[in-house]
């Protein structure tokens, strides 16, 4: 009896062993399932989303999606240039604009970390030859936008030289050093060439040893020439090709797998410590601003950067919290940063709406011309297209009537602000669009009504006050 019983016991504790790891194997099935489910969801979201966006002529690029290190989504949209005769791929290369000066930023912390420099090091133990004020200005400055020093852009430098110039024969900074924010390529300029000076290489060559090849970012080159084997070329809506940079040196273009590999490193310490790469992604100086990598966001984790190069665009995400990463480059300048942070809600499984057709896209090319018959057709896909257009965006009229100020156009100009003040009644920056297109116009008073109607509707920052302040004083002449 005694054994039949333990028989029994071990008979019922096997089946109900068996049973559960039947129902954990069931559970995990499920699970998996689940997942898959999921992910399958997000990818026909995705390219709904891209689909759609390049069908409107929203898009003109590569995207990449990453989750948990797996690809989620990959696709390209498009062509790599003007001629629109050869496709993208995920192998084109793209300038990047201001992502690439992550990597000045992190080659710097990697001499930091090698004991070669200090980020409290002054500008001036380098013996750039530059004035007085470099005693004043420190790398953790320049890495943070804080230094104050003169900004090169207004008197487009084409090269290295006329930087130098630029540079060299300004005696004043425009704030002290740590006092106040300014994002300009100055502080991008020293970095390289700090970095040159502690290293005795030049700062690709730097960049090169000890980031690309290390990272086996292999399709990735600085400044290639055109006709270089995947570059692409920026060009507009109407397909006309962008003007080719002539800037300073020092700017890296890479393909979307290559970009991916770089955040992935600095994701895993791979390149420089978790210390120091925090130190890059908090401004002590403009915590709201963002500094070398871009934007961070400590409640969401996510670090957000975008760059802008002439019609180039490109922008990631870095979803430290979920281990999301999205990437759009594009030579196409239109809805880049939108779409990123469309795709963004998806993979959170957020609402979203996909972008709709451009007004300003739809309306442009008629306006220099014949702004009546632009406005009727306006009006005609208001009425016949409503759900396709974005209407109800005030930055699409408000684009074009800036546009065709900026061609000397201000009677056109002024007929789509006025347009733009009729459809958004309550829009201070529009009546202050419209103030400054009739104070180009020189119909002052006029300029005056539209700025104090958008004081009254909550004011521009104080612009409308200057410019009725600067109004009066033309008017006293």
């Amino acid at each position: 009896m005694k054994n039949r019983f333990f028989l029994l016991l071990a008979a019922v504790l096997f089946t109900n062993n068996l049973s559960a790891q039947t129902l954990n194997h069931s559970k995990e099935t499920k699970k998996t399932s689940q997942n898959s489910t999921e992910q399958k969801s997000e990818i026909n979201q995705i390219d709904s989303l891209m689909t759609t966006s390049y069908e409107r002529g929203l898009f003109n690029g590569n995207v990449l999606v990453v989750k948990n290190n797996t690809i989620v989504y990959q696709k390209s949209f498009g062509f790599t240039d003007e001629t629109r005769q050869n496709p993208l791929n995920n192998k084109s290369i793209f300038n990047i604009g201001s992502i690439a000066k992550e990597f000045n930023a992190v080659a710097i912390m990697i001499l930091v970390e090698r004991g070669l420099l200090n980020l409290d090091d002054k500008v001036s133990k380098f013996n750039l030859g530059l004035p007085k004020w470099a005693e004043k200005v420190s790398i953790r400055h320049l890495i943070n936008y804080a230094s104050g020093i003169p900004p090169i852009e207004q008197l487009k430098p084409e090269n290295d030289a006329e930087a130098w110039n630029i540079l060299r024969s300004n005696d004043s900074l425009l704030f002290e050093p740590g006092t106040s924010y300014r994002y300009d390529n100055s502080n991008v300029f020293l970095q390289r060439r700090i970095i040159e000076k502690v290293t005795g290489m030049s700062f690709q060559q730097f960049v090169i040893k000890n980031i690309v090849k290390p990272l086996k970012m292999t399709n990735s080159v600085f400044e290639p020439t055109i006709g270089y084997k995947n570059r692409t070329s920026c060009y507009d809506m109407d397909h006309v090709k962008c003007p080719e940079l002539k800037f300073i040196s020092g700017w890296l273009w890479v393909d979307i797998h290559d970009l991916y590999k770089w955040i992935e490193a600095l994701n895993s310490n791979r390149l420089i410590s978790k210390e120091s790469y925090h130190t890059l992604l908090n401004n002590p100086y403009a915590k709201d601003e963002g500094g070398s990598l871009g934007r961070y966001f400590e409640k969401e984790d996510l670090q957000r950067h975008n760059g802008v190069s002439y019609k180039f665009e490109s922008i990631f995400l870095n979803d430290l919290k979920n281990n999301i990463t999205i990437i759009l480059l594009s030579n196409n300048l239109n809805k880049v940063w939108d779409l990123g942070h469309i795709i963004h809600n998806v993979m959170l499984g957020k609402e979203y709406e996909i972008p709709k057709k451009s007004v300003y896209q739809a309306i442009r090319k008629e306006s220099p011309d014949n702004v009546n018959k632009a406005i009727e057709t306006y009006y005609l896909l208001k009425k016949n297209a409503k759900n396709e257009y974005s209407f109800e965006n005030p930055g699409e009229l408000n684009k074009l009537g800036y546009e065709l100020l900026r061609l000397g156009k201000n009677s056109e100009s002024i007929t789509v602000f006025k347009l733009a003040t009729t459809e958004f009644p309550k829009d201070a920056n529009l009546f202050d669009s419209l103030g400054e297109a009739y104070f180009t116009d020189k119909q002052y008073n006029l300029a005056l009504e539209s700025y104090k109607k958008a004081i009254s509707l909550g004011g521009t920052n104080g612009n409308a006050e200057k410019m009725i302040d600067k109004i009066e004083k033309e008017i006293g002449k």
